[in-house]
This record gives structure tokens, sequence and C-alpha cells, in this order.
């Protein structure tokens, strides 16, 4: 299973800073954590990046292998 760390509000609507989760991708990776958490959880990890074993999982078609580290970022502001 994929290991999954869970950042600010990702972390705090899920309560947990970390899950396993077993998904194929991306995409399946979201439908999985928000299920069961209903629509504020959806729009909190809908807005979160996720970087697939450091990679960006920019397309839900992204896969996710069962040793993946996933990271869920919330979205940011840099300079």
């Amino acid at each position: 299973m994929a290991r999954i760390r869970l950042f600010a509000g990702a972390a705090d609507i899920l309560g947990a800073s970390e899950l396993t989760l077993e998904a194929a991708t991306a995409g399946e990776l979201r439908r999985l954590l928000v299920a069961g958490h209903g629509a504020s959880a959806e729009q909190v990890v809908s807005r979160c990046s996720l970087m697939v074993d450091g990679v960006r999982a920019a397309e839900d078609d992204h896969p996710v292998q069962a040793d993946s580290l996933v990271d869920v970022l919330p979205p940011f502001a840099g300079g």
C-alpha cells in the first residue's frame, strides 16, 4: 500500500497526518481520500497537489505504486 502524508487542511479534515491506501492512480487515490468524509473533504483535497515519489501528479491517470510515497500538499504561494 502507498504511504500518504497529509499536510495542513487535508490533515485536519481527514483527521490524520499519515495514511496507507491502495490505489493504482492519482485520481483513484483522491477518491479514496474523500470517501466518507463529505463535501468539505472533497473541496480541500481537490485543491491540493499530489506528489508521487517526488513527481507532481498533474493528471488523474498518474500511476501510484504499492510502495509509493505520496504527499498531499495544500496550495501555497511563494516567490
